[in-house]
């Protein structure tokens, strides 16, 4: 897939150091690995109930992602009163946590504080402990052709979240932002009055 970063707190500097360079390097190669096919193939499995890419990418990314050891849905608290999808983050390994995030616009802030509680110290027993997050999220370009909702949480978006956040979000931060698709994109198609799907349309 295409992507384009921006570095939170030396992000990129501090993925390279030793201590981290084989999990960032294994996630950049899984994205870049993902071929416009496959997301194709996966879309089209559902049979028409999607109208966005969202769902493929995702399950495209945790079947590679957990072939490569990565732990999927990881809770980041010990205790069970904090186990929803709230409190997990969607994937781990090492001393990365990564967020997936295609949701509402509204969850931005938290998607972004949810790497800062996996890593800091807290009062609450922690089930993991990691040193830096990883936020992977559409542009606006793949948002209108990739079919995603008009309020869903763009990189571009994010950005303007981090300096008012800057005192709370305390570590790195690779903030990556899936790019357009080289060979196709989704056109709606309404069903009935109250449903869309997405139909793939070659460019």
């Amino acid at each position: 897939m295409n992507y384009i970063t921006h570095s939170y707190r030396h992000a990129e500097v501090i993925l390279r150091e030793p201590e981290f360079l084989h999990e960032s390097e294994e996630l950049l190669g899984v994205l870049r690995a993902i071929t416009d096919n496959e997301i194709i193939e996966r879309f089209a499995t559902y049979g028409g109930r999607n109208k966005s890419v969202s769902r493929a990418i995702n399950d495209t990314l945790k079947t590679y992602l957990t072939d490569h050891g990565w732990a999927s849905e990881s809770p980041i608290f010990q205790d069970t009163r904090y186990r929803g999808d709230r409190w997990r983050l969607d994937f781990a390994k090492g001393l990365i946590s990564v967020e997936v995030a295609f949701n509402h616009g509204e969850a931005t802030a938290w998607n972004l504080i949810k790497p800062v509680l996996a890593s800091e110290l807290n009062h609450v027993e922690k089930a993991i402990q990691t040193r830096a997050g990883v936020i992977i999220t559409c542009t606006e370009a793949l948002a209108r052709e990739g079919g995603f909702d008009s309020a869903v949480g763009t990189f571009e978006k994010f950005l303007t979240y981090l300096n008012p956040l800057s005192t709370v979000l305390t570590v790195p931060i690779l903030l990556i932002g899936l790019d357009t698709f080289d060979s196709f994109y989704l056109q709606h198609r309404q069903l009935n009055p109250g449903k869309k799907t997405g139909d793939v349309v070659m460019k």
